[in-house]
């Protein structure tokens, strides 16, 4: 497997990380859901070159997961804004802060805290099953063949048929 190549593996996986599978992408995109629009304040605010940044953003708006918008005319100037595709990366985001804040904050705790705006408690992603709403983890899980996948596909299977041994 190539990493150039990715996008035309048969795992979703893999095609993801084509798309958001490198630091600065996430970084980037970290900003966006804290409301950061603007090319410089991205700059700023990441301390990232421009060059990179700049292929970052154009990456990201050529695969549909942010858009320009205009919020100037004369001169024109463009902000970037999280399309469906890219709100839909909220969860993946949200899991790995909770891994980091799990793993790799310091004594003093997290940085920051994600509190729910509804219910006003401080909160943590839990992945949960789409029809029943249990909680799942990786040994709740089977894995089979999907639709998609190519006749050649093997998809290894522990004597429990879970994700993960128990």
């Amino acid at each position: 497997m190539r990493w150039e190549e990715l996008d035309r593996e048969p795992c979703s996986l893999a095609r993801a990380l084509s798309v958001v599978g490198d630091r600065w992408t996430l970084m980037v995109l970290r900003e966006c859901f804290l409301r950061i629009r603007r090319f410089e304040e991205f700059e700023q605010r990441l301390g990232i070159a421009r060059h990179v940044l700049a292929d970052r953003l154009k990456k990201l708006t050529d695969a549909g997961v942010l858009e320009k918008t205009p919020y100037q005319e004369r001169p024109r100037r463009e902000e970037y804004r999280l399309t469906e595709k890219g709100l839909a990366l909220y969860p993946v985001l949200v899991t790995l802060l909770d891994w980091g804040d799990r793993y790799m904050s310091g004594k003093d705790g997290p940085p920051l805290l994600r509190r729910h705006k509804t219910c006003g408690h401080v909160m943590q992603a839990v992945p949960a099953c789409s029809e029943c709403g249990e909680p799942v983890g990786p040994r709740d899980v089977a894995v089979e063949r999907g639709p998609g996948a190519p006749a050649d596909l093997v998809v290894p299977q522990s004597p429990s048929n879970s994700a993960v041994d128990k």
